[in-house]
């Protein structure tokens, strides 16, 4: 069945979205037209909003509305402590748990050869001319667990250790809630690596 043009191109769009396959990006389109013309109006203006109000703040490379961003620009933040990570997305993960009180650094991604991403283009250039300022006396590398992550976190470190600040990276081990029987080796390797006094 052919859909109308419109219709067609909306779906087509749709399915450029991240996890969006062509059944979700038809049902979504559906929803659509479904949907109360108002609705849609306000949809399509908090998408016009997204592009043309949020940025990268100047200094961490967080997504803001306001440059610098809300930590970076925070009295109440340790700008001592940088927490490093690769996306914006990882950031709101850390501010969740309400633990950590520095600022942050988002690298826009992580090292990954096999996909043509190198240091150039990651923003690491930034986080050293910030370490060289002088006043941050801990990076915490906050990289996801995967082999690009602990590639990035290794390089990184190998980058940073020389101009005297301490470099940190985040444990990793077994899941709360989950079943030793059922964690892979190497999870449990880092969890007895990263034990702690109780």
């Amino acid at each position: 069945m052919s859909h109308p043009e419109p219709l067609a191109r909306l779906i087509e769009h749709l399915q450029r979205l991240p996890g969006i396959g062509a059944k979700s990006a038809q049902r979504l389109a559906f929803h659509v037209l479904k949907t109360p013309r108002d609705e849609v109006e306000r949809l399509a203006e908090a998408m016009r909003d997204v592009k043309d109000r949020v940025t990268y703040c100047s200094t961490c490379g967080n997504i803001t509305d306001a440059d610098p961003c809300v930590f970076c620009a925070s009295p109440d933040r340790d700008q001592r402590s940088i927490c490093v990570v690769e996306e914006p997305v990882n950031v709101a993960a850390i501010e969740k748990t309400r633990h950590f009180r520095g600022v942050y650094h988002v690298l826009m991604g992580a090292l990954s050869p096999l996909q043509g991403v190198g240091p150039d283009d990651l923003k690491i250039r930034e986080l050293l001319a910030r370490v060289g300022e002088g006043r941050v006396e801990e990076i915490i590398l906050a990289t996801n667990p995967n082999v690009e992550g602990e590639a990035t976190a290794i390089y990184l470190a190998r980058l940073l250790k020389p101009l005297g600040v301490r470099v940190t990276r985040i444990a990793m081990g077994v899941p709360v809630g989950s079943d030793l029987e059922y964690t892979d080796e190497l999870t449990i390797s880092r969890a007895m690596d990263g034990r702690r006094e109780v």
